[in-house]
């Protein structure tokens, strides 16, 4: 029997924090007050409420918020948890449909007893930069069922936008992604792919969590000067050098207090869909000898 949806949620995330990605926590680098151990245990007590059978998307992220601030007592993963929710919900639905149709199925069906719910793991979780809304603000009760309320919040989340818009980049960009390296040596490494896929995020908009916190001008030019790496690294086929420019680029967004927390969210829920993808696909998903999953999700 394959890897169910909560181990596969495990080992995104832990795929996602043994990538080097600029300006992130990651293994090679700490980082914004927080440790690559409050990220791996965060996963691992968020994955069975994430994959809680037949739970309400509402219900899983609330119920994995409570969990992670009672191992952590930080805000770890809020980004990602609104984002494998409704991923983790279609993956209970029959296979006869791409997940991402069946992921556009469950946004219409939420209610506002997600958004309450959602709402409150928000305040709870108390993530940086969140600030007032003229409407459906988190402060307040729910009125409108949760995907209305992401959608009034999408100008400037990109989180939120995927609710609005159907998973648009998570599968457009992400995922898409994720397929191209499929077959490739770097498509063996679920890290390189995740690192991968975090520079694909960074290069092709602003970075919401940033835009928040430091502004427009600040966005802007964390963009401009990643699509100036992916160039550079374009240019080399050695992975030390590439390491090299990866490092020097991380370093220069610590020391500027710069993190694309969004675009690693993001670059979660994609590779989270990619295995969910793989796992239709292969009747059940694969495993290892040992019985851990194989990172043949790709």
């Amino acid at each position: 029997m394959g890897p169910g949806v909560a181990e596969l949620f495990m080992a995104v995330c832990r795929a996602e924090v043994m990538a080097l990605k600029p300006g992130n926590v990651h293994v090679h680098a700490a980082g914004h007050g927080m440790t690559v151990a409050d990220f791996l245990l965060s996963a691992d007590v968020a994955a069975p409420e994430i994959a809680r059978p037949g739970a309400a998307v509402g219900e899983r992220i609330l119920r994995a918020v409570r969990a992670t601030r009672a191992a952590v007592n930080c805000n770890t993963n809020l980004g990602i948890l609104l984002l494998t929710a409704p991923l983790a919900r279609a993956a209970e639905m029959p296979p006869s449909r791409p997940l991402h149709d069946r992921v556009c199925a469950v946004l219409e069906e939420l209610s506002v007893e997600d958004a309450e719910a959602a709402f409150e793991a928000i305040r709870l979780a108390s993530p940086g930069g969140l600030g007032r809304a003229a409407e459906h603000d988190v402060a307040g009760p729910a009125t409108v069922d949760l995907r209305t309320a992401m959608a009034a919040a999408q100008s400037r989340d990109r989180i939120a936008a995927q609710y609005a818009d159907g998973y648009r980049d998570v599968f457009g960009i992400g995922v898409a992604r994720a397929r191209a390296l499929t077959g490739k040596d770097v498509g063996k490494d679920a890290v390189s792919m995740a690192e991968a896929v975090y520079l694909e995020f960074l290069t092709a908009f602003p970075d919401s969590h940033v835009l928040r916190k430091q502004g427009e001008a600040v966005a802007a030019g964390l963009m401009a000067e990643a699509q100036e790496v992916r160039r550079q690294l374009a240019a080399v086929s050695s992975d030390a050098v590439r390491h090299d420019h990866l490092f020097a680029f991380d370093a220069r967004l610590k020391w500027q207090g710069i993190n694309p927390g969004t675009s690693a969210d993001l670059t979660v829920a994609s590779l989270f869909a990619h295995c969910l993808e793989d796992r239709d696909r292969t009747g059940g998903g694969r495993e290892t000898p040992s019985g851990r999953v194989a990172w043949a999700c790709a």
